[in-house]
């Protein structure tokens, strides 16, 4: 008998969550202000930024809204019948295309800093900026070579010891140069608790002019 009450609840619990997840908002938009000095066209939601520090572009076909620049200055990403979940696509595009402006205004920089208890890593910028060789990690004869990603560059900080920084106007290519140079220094079959050598990202973010 308990278990036909049970079986009598369960259709109407289902059509409840069915209706309030079921939602759909009939249209939603975003928009973000075009800086000064900042050109920018869109072609059939294929996005080009240009500015000072050279052009950088995007491709946002595969996703589900309206994309266009007005007269006054904005950029505007619509969507039609979306769901709550799918709605969170318009702040992703308005944040990449952000993050566009701010790479061809003032380029985006990555700090690392040189971690060691006592064999000190040893770290050479060749190749005027595009490279890093890592020496002596953990007192190993290897040499770590970490080539940049495209646009990018590596420098030591003529300020701070056992500092590398990297910068460039793509954020999403600095910051995969900054996780290539962190990976090639880790600590294996070692308990990485006490074993924290390594290079490790102190800071990152736009450089302010």
């Amino acid at each position: 008998q308990g278990s036909s009450i049970v079986a009598a609840f369960l259709p109407l619990h289902s059509w409840d969550a069915e209706t309030c997840d079921g939602m759909k908002t009939l249209m939603q938009e975003e928009s973000i202000k075009v800086p000064k000095g900042v050109k920018i066209t869109i072609k059939s939601k294929k996005v080009e930024v240009t500015g000072k520090h050279g052009t950088l572009a995007r491709d946002f076909k595969h996703m589900p809204i309206e994309l266009w620049k007005t007269k006054n200055g904005l950029v505007r990403a619509r969507m039609y019948f979306a769901k709550s979940k799918q709605l969170s696509m318009l702040r992703s595009v308005c944040s990449h295309i952000q993050n566009l402006f701010e790479g061809v205004e003032k380029q985006f920089e990555y700090r690392m800093r040189l971690v060691y208890a006592h064999f000190p890593i040893n770290a050479n910028v060749t190749n005027g900026g595009k490279t890093v060789e890592i020496r002596n990690f953990l007192g190993e004869k290897l040499v770590r070579v970490i080539n940049m990603l495209p646009g990018v560059k590596v420098e030591k900080s003529a300020s701070t010891k056992d500092e590398l920084i990297i910068t460039g106007p793509d954020i999403e290519l600095t910051s995969q140069s900054a996780a290539l140079v962190h990976q090639s220094c880790l600590v294996k079959k070692k308990d990485i608790r006490k074993f924290l050598d390594g290079i490790y990202v102190s800071s990152h973010g736009a450089i302010e002019a």
